[in-house]
């Protein structure tokens, strides 16, 4: 299971549409690796100005790389995160998160091409 959702929060999806605040804070206390990576890169972004802040340090345990695949494999999570940083999100290699500048288009592209994809493979990250 990718959240473990309070019971109001239950009740409200089940009433009707569930605002970003209540489904941001069952992310954060459902994934909070995952949280904690992505804010923490968000700000590091924030502070530099640099168009995108990324991760390239693998997860410390299968429990934390599970929480940033469930985060990030969720369009509902993905956007909410994004919404919530005013960033963009990549992804590679099952650890390398990066955040964007919602601007910075043309770093995002050259992020998320084959080409960076096949770059970014190492041989320790074949079971990834």
């Amino acid at each position: 299971m990718s959240l473990t959702v309070p019971n109001e929060l239950l009740d409200q999806a089940r009433a009707g549409d569930v605002d970003d605040a209540a489904f941001l804070a069952c992310v954060r206390d459902s994934l909070p690796y995952a949280w904690s990576l992505i804010s923490g890169l968000a700000e590091q972004r924030e502070q530099t100005g640099a168009e995108f802040a990324d991760n390239q340090v693998p997860p410390p345990s299968e429990e934390a790389r599970g929480q940033l695949l469930r985060c990030l494999a969720s369009d509902a999570m993905r956007g909410a995160l994004e919404r919530h940083f005013g960033v963009r999100l990549a992804f590679q290699n099952c650890h390398r998160v990066a955040v964007f500048d919602p601007t910075a288009t043309k770093a995002l592209h050259e992020f998320v091409t084959p080409r960076a994809q096949i770059l970014n493979q190492k041989p320790e990250l074949v079971d990834c």
